[in-house]
């Protein structure tokens, strides 16, 4: 069976990475690269293992986790689409029986807020995953005078935990915002739609959604 540690050591996999990320540099986007595939491949399986799911379902969505991205290499539009279609061919040459490529694509073609929404287990905690991750170690832009919305956002929100609670059937995402770089107010208006998807993820993995930020409740 094909794993997470087989896919990371696959040198093609590391080069559309790679060039994904060169891409978005090159456009101003946030980080996509290493270390945020890195991140929403653990919370993926983390929030399936929490939960009670398959040891193998669990594999399958850190997988899905780690390719999410690789779409980007080709446009940043369409990029969940092209990211699962990439991740199909990738992983048919490596020998990934066809039942699990599909929850793969499946996953991953979802992800974006624009064009998915949670249709599987794997696609709700991939969600869930990717939309928790707003930290400032994304922003590539260091210089602040030159930030749009997004970099300032991202850039405010100096910690983000994402905590499953097995017992209470619970899903939390925890942030600390500098107010002085961004008003709360700033994040809802770039995550909203984001922030629903997370909650339709979470309602459809039968477990409620919570955003906490600086130790207020607000959803």
């Amino acid at each position: 069976m094909i794993t997470l540690k087989d896919v990371k050591e696959n040198p093609e996999v590391d080069a559309l990475i790679r060039g994904a990320q060169k891409q978005l540099n090159a456009l101003g986007y946030t980080e996509h690269g290493h270390r945020h595939i890195s991140i929403v491949s653990k919370r993926a399986g983390d929030i399936l293992e929490k939960l009670g799911y398959p040891e193998r379902t669990i594999e399958l969505a850190r997988i899905a986790g780690y390719m999410h991205d690789i779409g980007n290499c080709i446009n940043r539009v369409d990029h969940a689409h092209n990211s699962a279609i990439l991740a199909n061919s990738i992983l048919k040459d490596m020998g990934m029986p066809v039942d699990e490529r599909t929850e793969i694509m499946m996953a991953i073609g979802n992800h974006d807020e624009n064009t998915g929404t949670a249709i599987s287990d794997i696609s709700a905690a991939l969600i869930l995953a990717d939309k928790s991750d707003a930290h400032r170690d994304r922003v590539v832009n260091k210089n602040l005078s030159t930030f749009d919305k997004h970099d300032r956002v991202n850039y405010a929100v100096t910690n983000a935990n994402l905590m499953i609670d097995e017992k209470e059937r619970k899903i939390v995402l925890e942030l600390t915002i500098d107010t002085k770089l961004c008003p709360v107010l700033d994040y809802f208006e770039i995550f909203m739609e984001r922030t629903m998807m997370s909650k339709y993820a979470a309602k459809f993995l039968k477990v409620w959604f919570e955003l906490v930020i600086n130790d207020t409740k607000l959803l």
